[in-house]
């Protein structure tokens, strides 16, 4: 009897480690679902969009959001970002809305704080070398479920004006997220940017093995750091009013 008592409670205790362990994720991959209020964007070419019929008729020929995906593959020190599953393309929405930058590549090194990323702006594909981006994040007492995790909210800035809300879990320790976000104590499962009409939120986390050669970094492009590729948008993008910050805001993030 007593040896059957030890034997319940050893397990009952194994059953606990296994839970504790759950709990916390270092690897695997996310699906996220990027959202472009295309409605909004249409409304941001004049001061005063409902003042300009054509602008109006415009929207109402097209639909409101422009969804694609993006797959971040993880482990416990990289991230890599890229396309997803494929959705038919909306013939509703011309090429020339969707903008540049759509199928972003990105990779970071976590602990040696570099990241490489490839992007197609218009005609021409760069690869961008830098350090991570540096976020000074606030981190408020909010919380949202994401994906069946329970997250915080944190606020920053980047590009000096662009506000970015970002939701993250501590139960995935890694300390990423979409595009090039990341230095929150988890990982990132939901951004929004108001100033591009965009966001990106988890819809699920697969616990499939991440081999380290799943996490290479692109190569090909025009070989390019932050600043020097801001300097090169800024230039033919100067006579393009709002919708030329606008792009750059998207090329940058």
């Amino acid at each position: 009897m007593k040896k059957i008592i030890i034997t319940a409670v050893a397990l009952f205790i194994i059953q606990l480690s296994v839970n504790a362990q759950s709990l916390f994720i270092a690897k695997g991959k996310i699906e996220f679902e990027k959202k472009v209020n295309v409605w909004k964007d249409i409304d941001s070419w004049s001061d005063d969009a409902d003042g300009d019929d054509w602008l109006q008729q415009i929207k109402k020929t097209i639909p409101q959001f422009e969804l694609s995906y993006f797959n971040l593959l993880f482990d416990d020190t990289k991230t890599l970002y890229q396309p997803g599953k494929e959705l038919p393309i909306d013939p509703k929405i011309p090429d020339w809305f969707r903008g540049p930058a759509t199928d972003n590549i990105v990779y970071t090194n976590i602990d040696g704080q570099q990241s490489v990323s490839k992007k197609t702006v218009f005609d021409n594909t760069f690869l961008i070398q830098d350090s991570t981006r540096k976020i000074d994040w606030r981190i408020t007492g909010e919380q949202r479920t994401i994906a069946g995790f329970e997250c915080r909210k944190a606020v920053g800035r980047i590009m000096d004006s662009v506000y970015v809300i970002a939701f993250y879990t501590d139960q995935i320790t890694t300390n990423g997220g979409p595009e090039s976000f990341n230095g929150l104590p988890g990982m990132i499962l939901g951004v929004a940017i108001p100033r591009i009409n965009t966001t990106w939120f988890a819809t699920k986390l697969e616990l499939v093995e991440v081999k380290p050669q799943d996490l290479a970094a692109p190569v090909k492009g025009k070989k390019v750091d932050q600043a020097g590729l801001l300097k090169q948008l800024q230039g033919p993008m100067k006579d393009w009013g709002k919708s030329g910050q606008r792009n750059i805001w998207k090329i940058m993030i």
